[in-house]
């Protein structure tokens, strides 16, 4: 039978391990990323819209390390009610979801493993098991469950880490490469659980790993790998990211980091952009330019802000953090309407 899973877990080591797991037993998946709050709402309504898009006979919404309200477990069943071909299932181990996994079958909690060992029993149940992923997931389960005693306790800590400190991509605007870099991080990591001291060893050769990953063609520092891979995907999107002020064509990013190197690379290697836009979670806004045209200018028509005719930057006090590129953009082309009335 022809099925696909689409996959929605945790931003954690725990939750990338669980979608890592999936990975190992099936090729028709497709992986999305939640914190708590009301994401979890909007990434649940967007895998609803991806399914009408995909031909398929069967399809399981797979939830992973987050636990659901019961308003919410009632709203995400109603949902896919009418739908006879989509099941729903969820593996969590939070004690606050008790009371929602008492009331639906679909929903799996067990407080005593990590949703990685849930979701990894579940499979290797079904489908086999794997030693290597089995490792992986016990190192996961011995950090999240905080088993300080135990032997994979510390290398666990430091995958934690790693995950954690794993924000070279942003993953509103490049979920999917955001995804493959978790994945490489885990997978290069196996190289590392049988070496002496392997925590330490591990610890040692994260910015390789994250090199590795990053790397087109020639070695160089990490940021400019990154700046490098980052102006590649806004290349790849940059149909979908364009913006125009007055006669000048932009690309519009949200929270990319390092907005000056990334920036300016982009226009250096895309000469038919005049200006760069970043906007943040934080409302702030950086504008970059290469001599086409006065950002200062543009900053102090959107954002009563200035600058430097390359570099400027402002505030936009009306803007609304989103979970979804696309509502973030349309805000930028409401605000570019409203003070200069052009698209």
């Amino acid at each position: 039978m022809k099925y696909n899973i689409f996959h929605l877990s945790h931003t954690d080591l725990d939750g990338y391990g669980c979608q890592f797991v999936v990975k190992n037993y099936f090729e028709n998946r497709k992986f999305y990323n939640s914190n708590y709050g009301r994401e979890i709402d909007e990434r649940y309504a967007q895998i609803l819209e991806d399914i009408k898009t995909i031909d398929a006979k069967f399809n399981v919404i797979l939830i992973t390390d987050l636990n659901l309200t019961s308003e919410q477990a009632k709203n995400f069943e109603e949902k896919i009610a009418s739908n006879k071909n989509v099941k729903l299932m969820l593996f969590d181990h939070h004690q606050s979801g008790q009371e929602t996994a008492e009331r639906n079958s679909w929903y799996l909690l067990d407080t005593k493993r990590s949703a990685t060992k849930i979701t990894y029993d579940f499979f290797s149940s079904l489908y086999g098991k794997n030693d290597n992923l089995s490792r992986l997931v016990n190192i996961i389960d011995a950090v999240d469950i905080w088993r300080s005693s135990d032997k994979d306790f510390e290398l666990g800590k430091v995958c934690l880490g790693m995950i954690a400190n794993a924000k070279e991509l942003n993953r509103i605007m490049f979920d999917e490469a955001n995804t493959q870099f978790m994945f490489s991080l885990l997978n290069q990591s196996c190289d590392f659980f049988d070496k002496k001291d392997a925590h330490i060893a591990l610890e040692d050769n994260i910015h390789v790993m994250k090199k590795n990953f990053f790397k087109i063609d020639k070695n160089n520092t990490l940021n400019n790998l990154v700046s490098n891979y980052n102006v590649e995907l806004l290349k790849q999107m940059k149909n979908k990211m364009t913006i125009l002020y007055k006669d000048h064509k932009g690309i519009l990013t949200f929270n990319i980091g390092n907005a000056s190197i990334i920036g300016n690379d982009f226009l250096v290697k895309n000469d038919d952009y005049d200006f760069f836009m970043d906007v943040t979670s934080r409302k702030t806004v950086s504008f970059r330019a290469n001599g086409k045209v006065d950002v200062s200018k543009i900053a102090s028509e959107l954002a009563n802000g200035g600058g430097h005719p390359n570099a400027s930057g402002g505030a936009l006090t009306n803007f609304k953090d989103s979970f979804s590129y696309d509502i973030i953009k349309n805000q930028i082309i409401e605000l570019i309407k409203m003070k200069v009335g052009n698209l």
